[in-house]
């Protein structure tokens, strides 16, 4: 069964009427666009997009370092927030890149879980967002990997070396997501972060 499609600036809630929902996965995806090679074929370049989560606080600033899981830090200090490693081209079906989320043992001073996507090493391999097709994040029940919802980035992202998807946050005892969708210009996840520190 297929989640609820969301538009960016749309809001859901996860957890309420589903008391037993304690464990999710967000679930990335993307293709890099196709650019045409000798004699017509179509070849695709190698773009390697991370995944990441910052833990932040009520103020909207990470909680502590350790908060930033990415491809070089795969879990919170806590173990709420698991990434599930680096794939380094994007080709295939399916998640790309999946973090898996307890929400039921996410420390009480953590009040929003952003998730982002940066291209690594973008200004060597003059790589954005305008070189990748089809990005989508979306939610899943871990229990049962039953997709919950799903919003396409299907904005153009051109010129842009990261993108803040979504995210799930705490409001009156209950998690929510959103949908952001916007491009940000940082040439690496540690740069972003400190955007939040």
């Amino acid at each position: 069964m297929a989640g609820i499609n969301l538009v960016k600036g749309q809001k859901i809630d996860l957890t309420k009427g589903k008391a037993g929902l304690t464990h999710v996965i967000a679930g990335l995806g993307w293709d890099p666009v196709a650019s045409k090679g000798f004699f017509g074929r179509k070849k695709q370049a190698n773009i390697d997009c991370d995944a990441s989560a910052l833990l932040l606080g009520e103020n909207g600033k990470l909680t502590k370092e350790t908060n930033l899981v990415c491809f070089h830090n795969k879990q919170s200090l806590c173990r709420s927030v698991v990434h599930s490693g680096d794939n380094l081209t994007g080709e295939g079906e399916g998640d790309d890149e999946q973090i898996k989320i307890n929400l039921s043992v996410v420390p009480a001073d953590v009040h929003k879980i952003l998730i982002v996507v940066n291209i690594y090493d973008c200004v060597n391999r003059k790589q954005d967002f305008g070189m990748i097709e089809r990005a989508y994040i979306r939610i899943l029940d871990g229990s049962n990997s039953q997709e919950l919802v799903r919003f396409n980035l299907s904005d153009s992202y051109a010129g842009m070396t990261a993108l803040i998807c979504g995210e799930l946050y705490r409001h009156g005892g209950e998690w929510k997501f959103s949908a952001i969708g916007e491009g940000a210009h940082a040439v690496h996840i540690d740069e972003l972060a400190r955007r939040y520190t």
